[in-house]
């Protein structure tokens, strides 16, 4: 049997649509914002056949043994009434240390998508 880790798929965002892809900046008072979002690059379909369901962001803090889910997005909308979701989560944390960030997107098709980046 295998584990659920074993079936997170990666890549590179500027080349597949599933991806998550991150950013971040500092803003005022030692905050970041983080943005989660899939389909920058290349478009995501987002029908009713094929769509994003969710993202969810982690941080992991260098000297912390787990990550902290920070953020949890679901997009439901999926061509009802000609509304079609666009999958992007934004949010801010004030960390005070350095580490990593990662995403999660889910895509009804193709499964689980794993991107991360640095926090220094």
């Amino acid at each position: 049997m295998s584990k659920l880790t074993e079936t997170v798929q990666t890549g590179d965002w500027s080349s597949e649509k599933h991806v998550p892809e991150i950013d971040f900046e500092s803003v005022e008072n030692g905050k970041v914002r983080i943005r989660a979002a899939v389909g920058t690059e290349i478009e995501h379909p987002n029908t009713l056949e094929h769509h994003i369901a969710w993202i969810k962001v982690f941080f992991k803090a260098e000297d912390a043994q787990f990550p902290v889910e920070i953020a949890s997005s679901e997009f439901t909308a999926h061509g009802e009434d000609d509304l079609f979701t666009i999958p992007c989560a934004t949010g801010y944390i004030k960390a005070g240390k350095k580490g990593t960030i990662y995403a999660l997107s889910y895509c009804n098709i193709h499964g689980l998508w794993e991107n991360s980046a640095e926090l220094n």
